[in-house]
């Protein structure tokens, strides 16, 4: 039979794999084969269907002893042992096969945010567990309901009444028309955030924090848990508000001293009642969430219920309205619980008699008006129908506003009345208004009915097909609450006459609420759904408020919140639920419905703004990530909801308004100042990346002008043999001078090849990251590798930057020591290094002595930055001194212009025109010219340059013997040792030619002869050294170094900092140490020098 065999390379066959006809016994399965010997080892094969792999992993090689698959071993890892994967095995571990993939995906369970886990945890014992079940709540159930019942609240039952009554059904439905559409171009964001990936515990937290960052999550978290918690301050308030003023009146524990005290004795009744309503809630969610969440079918029930009987009486009106007859004095509405009878007098036995009525104006049971109020005598009583019904036409009536002032009456428009003064003490007797108010208000207080629309999202652990579920419940819940209020808000104006509308609290109907005089069968339907419904929504916000906290807290995102991020053994944020309590309680203090509603509007609305801001940015960024299965989004339609979010906050109330922005920012600040460490793939990270690719698309049109520009520095680091930084006081230099503005770029450079050494790049960059950050140098960090130091240089210069944001200066070391070094690598990398950046039209800036530059923490409170300026080179020397002034270090030390003088120049002039010049720079410089005087070169001067060309010679000569020895060398070092790590100036490779690893050499009688001549011609060179004579340009450049020198030590030995221009190299490369000598004799006696060469362009303007 064919078939295809792996031949060893040790053996007979010279490929791989061969094609081969196999005539071979037949072998029972288990038969060992018979031992085979490979070039004198001896080998013995496995059993047939036997494997046994071995891995060698030398140069990512992998070798297999045997082709053969054992049974046995096949079954152990599957992801190993795959025959259809053989190609990929080595990267299983790391690059799972696709069904293991999906396995686990498939496989993978959501925590729910509806504290199910929690409830399962204290119903099973400690040895009984249950069995997690998979989510199975259908749209119907997890969503729609839940939003309904969170949205319908206290509002809806105590204030809707009013708010029509005061701003009319036409403005009312403005009101709800407006947060309707807040609330719905909302839920369309959400749900197109909601359906583009799973969203675990948290809701609206987790879905703004991983759309727009942790700092804007952890803000918008905390305003959304301030809210939640307000509306359960909230619901307390107004369940207390029902208890107290409809159900048992006489549970007051406050009564008012006066008539003018009813108020004050309300809100503390209201204090005390809700602190203990508080309490109880607590504790009931603190001893199970299981009975809150048992009861919220009932709640939900008690709503529907009590809605239901408000339609069911408005149509009952229509042909037999409920008789909720109202006391008219002229046009003013009289409060009906101070008496019984609407009149004047009453008969009794055939005898006419002052009526209660009589008694409370004029103040005495007689028929006499000596002290009636005037208001009282002029105008009569009558009595007019609550609820006209939905057929009395009385719409007409209240389409309009009718706003009114605190303590003003409440008076009906069409009423006949004369209008006299009336007694300030008979005021109690009318109906009030209690606030202030204006559409403004009302905006912030209806607000909080339509909130609630997360509920869904929240849940979307427990639902089967939460991407589907939550749009299609939340809309539709919306739609349902939307049209309920509308049909309310014309029913009401429908059928109830406008002074009762008015009426807050019911005074004029015997303290009815007023939606309970609609209501049919009985009042008391909507007083006792309405009361067990705002209990239960006070629940729910306590059980919901402490789990949010504990989301944001388990992020660890706002440190100081981590002990709320603890609680029971089941994961009960017990510290969480405290807090939410206290901070309710604060609500409860408030103890105004009114006051307390506006500002819980605020946290939903900025809640909500930064949902449709999160949904906008990544329509508009078109994020790979950003795939919802909610289509019916657009950009437009979140930017007008974040818009009317925005209005809102301001209509309702802008001092609100902006005490909610001061607290999310600060939130968003402390969070940003922590240095928040999570990586969310955030959308404002996005937003960040697209508006720095349009800038530096912008900064491509052209070079920067000369006003704009400042150094952008590439700041080229040497690292030492165990990869740390050598002179750490170059990145200092770099913060001073750049004090965190434009660009700067911390390079190096490792020898070696980049397959081998990545490690030791990731480990430099991550310690040069660690320096940067100790020298608070703002900017980004690149390490190159490569073959040769010079090469990796001469990469970072040509390639660092991207754009616009390219450096245009490098900061390079100074080569100490370059003297004593027999090595002349380090000094020929620094100016190979020069001659680069000078080809690159680069600045150079080399710091001599950098190990004693100031640090951060100094400061020179006196002294003189110097600057020498020998040659014009684009105004780098004044811009330097500048820049340097402007760090805390340098600021208070004074600058120093000194320039050179010939004898031909006028130096008084020269002083003249050199100060002008400073004074259109706007430099505050001294100016002093330095006169130099055409002397004659001395012996010293003419002595070192002989000493430089000797020292020259004689090192040129050494490195000629020097080849012999490293040649010897070469042969005992081991051709596998690991390459040091060179330092950044100097480099592995020779100058001359490379050394062959294996020398033969074949010696004949010529060669041999030539070998001697060349040693006795080395050993008459170095005779020749002593009568060497120096070259002429060296000998001129040497005195124009020792000149300068002495000019320059003698004025700025004291400076704190000498500026200095740097001569280039000579173009020969034959004269390059000559040049490294012509410096040192020029810095020579200085203690910090900043050499500085500029790139062929002005960097300075006297022009604005």
């Amino acid at each position: 039979m064919w078939r295809s065999v792996r031949m060893s390379r040790d053996g007979a066959c010279p490929g791989d794999f061969m094609l081969q006809n196999v005539n071979c016994p037949r072998v029972k399965l288990g038969q060992e084969f018979p031992r085979v010997a490979f070039q004198g080892h001896i080998r013995s094969p496995p059993k047939l269907m036997e494997i046994t792999r071995s891995s060698h992993a030398s140069h990512g090689n992998h070798k297999e002893n045997s082709p053969f698959l054992n049974s046995s071993e096949a079954g152990k890892g599957g992801d190993y042992y795959d025959r259809n994967l053989a190609l990929f095995e080595e990267e299983l571990d790391i690059r799972p096969k696709v069904s293991s993939l999906l396995g686990k995906l498939v496989n993978y369970t959501n925590l729910t945010q509806g504290v199910k886990e929690h409830e399962e945890a204290e119903s099973t014992d400690g040895s009984k567990k249950k069995v997690s079940k998979s989510p199975s709540m259908g749209t119907l159930m997890g969503v729609y309901l839940p939003c309904m019942q969170n949205i319908f609240g206290v509002i809806l039952f105590l204030r809707l009444t009013w708010m029509v009554g005061m701003a009319g059904v036409l403005q009312s439905f403005l009101i709800v028309l407006l947060c309707c559409c807040c609330t719905m171009l909302t839920t369309i964001s959400m749900s197109a955030i909601a359906t583009n990936g799973v969203v675990p515990a948290g809701g609206s937290y987790f879905m703004i924090s991983r759309s727009l960052g942790p700092e804007f999550g952890g803000a918008v978290g905390l305003c959304f848990y301030l809210g939640t918690t307000f509306a359960g301050a909230m619901y307390i308030l107004g369940a207390i508000e029902i208890l107290l003023t409809y159900i048992v009146p006489q549970a007051a524990i406050f009564h008012p001293s006066g008539a003018h005290d009813a108020s004050s004795a309300m809100l503390n009744n209201m204090r005390v009642y809700g602190t203990v309503f508080l309490i109880l809630m607590a504790v009931v969610v603190f001893v199970g969430v299981k009975y809150v969440n048992k009861f919220a079918s009932l709640f939900l029930a008690c709503v529907v219920i009590s809605i239901l009987s408000i339609y069911a009486g408005a149509i009952k009106s229509i042909f037999d309205p409920p008789e909720f007859p109202i006391c008219m004095l002229g046009n003013r509405t009289l409060s009906r619980d101070h008496f019984d009878v609407c009149a004047k007098t009453v008969v009794k036995d055939n005898i006419t008699v002052a009526s209660k009525l009589w008694e409370l104006f004029c103040h005495s049971t007689n028929l006499t008006t000596e002290h009636c109020d005037e208001y009282f005598l002029m105008n009569n009583v009558s009595e007019i129908a609550g609820i006209p019904g939905a057929a009395s036409g009385i719409l007409i009536d209240n389409l309009w506003s009718n706003y009114l002032e605190k303590g003003e009456i409440l008076e009906r428009a069409h009423q006949p009345s004369v209008d006299v003064a009336s007694q300030k003490n008979n005021l109690h007797l009318y109906v009030l208004s209690d606030i202030s108010t204006s559409f403004m208000v009302l905006v912030g207080i209806f607000f909080p009915s339509v909130t609630g629309i997360m509920a869904g999202s929240n849940r979307s652990g427990d639902l089967k097909d939460a991407q589907k579920s939550i749009p299609v419940g939340t809309i539709l819940a919306i739609v349902t609450t939307s049209l309920v209020y509308f049909s309310c808000v014309l029913l009401f104006g429908a059928c109830i006459e406008g002074v009762v509308l008015r009426d807050k609290y019911g005074d004029a109907v015997n303290k009815n609420l007023v939606v309970g005089t609609l209501s049919w069968p009985s009042p008391w339907v909507i007083v006792i759904g309405s009361f067990f419904s705002t209990c239960g929504a006070g629940l729910q916000s306590l059980t919901g408020a402490p789990r949010l906290l504990q989301a944001i807290a388990k992020d660890n995102i706002i440190p100081f919140l981590w002990i709320f991020g603890h609680g029971k053994a089941n994961g009960e944020p017990t510290w969480a639920l405290l807090l939410t309590a206290l901070i309710a309680e604060l609500g409860i203090l408030i103890a105004s419905l009114d006051m307390v509603a506006p500002i819980l509007s605020m946290f939903f609305l900025m809640c909500y703004l930064f949902v449709n801001l999160a949904c906008a940015v990544q329509t508009l960024l078109r994020t790979p990530n950003w795939r919802p299965r909610f289509k019916y989004y657009h950009w437009a339609l979140s930017f007008l909801g974040m818009s009317i979010c925005l209005a809102l906050m301001f209509i309702s109330s802008w001092y609100y308004a902006l005490v909610a922005m001061l607290i999310a920012g600060m939130i968003y600040k402390y969070i940003e100042y922590q240095g928040a460490e999570k990586e969310w793939g955030d959308g404002i990270r996005g937003l960040s990346l697209s508006a720095a690719r349009y800038a530096l698309l912008r900064l491509e049109e052209g070079p920067p002008h000369t006003k704009n520009w400042r150094p952008q520095l590439l700041v080229l680091l040497k690292l030492d043999e165990d990869l740390h930084v050598k002179y750490p006081r170059l990145l200092t230099f770099a913060s001073q001078l750049k004090a965190g503005k434009g660009l700067t770029i911390i390079g190096s450079v490792i020898q070696g090849n980049f397959l081998e050494t990545y490690g030791e790049a990731q480990a430099a960059e991550q310690t040069i990251k660690n320096m940067m950050e100790i020298e608070k140098v703002k900017g980004f960090c690149q390490v190159v590798v490569a073959n040769k130091v010079r090469e990796g240089i001469a990469h970072l210069i040509q390639s660092c930057g991207l754009g616009g944001m390219k450096h245009n200066t490098v900061v390079l070391g100074w080569p100490y020591g370059w003297r004593q070094s027999e090595d002349p690598r380090s000094w020929k990398t620094f100016i190979g290094t020069v001659r680069c950046t000078t080809a690159a039209h680069l600045a150079l800036l080399v710091p001599k002595n950098v190990s004693f530059y100031p640090s951060n923490h100094e400061r020179y409170n006196e002294g003189n930055i110097d600057v020498w300026w020998i040659v014009h080179d684009g105004g780098m020397l004044m811009l330097l001194p500048f820049l340097l002034k402007q760090h805390k270090v340098w600021r208070k030390c004074k600058m120093r212009i000194f320039t050179v003088a010939q004898m031909d120049d006028n130096s008084i002039q020269m002083k003249k025109d050199l100060a002008t010049f400073l004074y259109q720079l706007r430099i505050e410089a001294e100016v002093e010219v330095v006169e130099m005087h055409n002397s004659d070169i001395s012996a010293y001067t003419y002595e070192r340059t002989l000493m430089m060309e000797q020292r020259s010679q004689m090192l040129r000569q050494m490195r000629l013997t020097k080849t012999e020895r490293e040649r010897e060398a070469q042969l005992v070092k081991d051709r596998h040792s690991i390459a040091r790590l060179e330092s950044l100036y100097s480099d592995e490779e020779d100058e001359g030619d490379p050394v062959p690893e294996n020398i033969q050499m074949t010696w004949t009688k010529e060669k041999c002869e030539a070998e001697k001549r060349n040693r006795g011609s080395a050993v008459g060179s170095f005779r020749d050294l002593i009568s060497i004579k120096p070259n002429q340009s060296n000998v001129r450049r040497m005195h124009t170094a020792v000149k300068l020198n002495e000019v320059i030590v003698n004025r700025s030995h004291d400076a704190r900092l000498v500026l200095l221009n740097m001569p280039g190299p000579p173009k020969n490369t034959d004269g390059d140490e000559n040049y490294m000598e012509f410096l040192e004799v020029l810095t020579e006696g200085l203690e910090r020098v900043l050499l500085v060469r500029g790139g062929g362009r002005e960097v300075i303007t006297i022009y604005s």
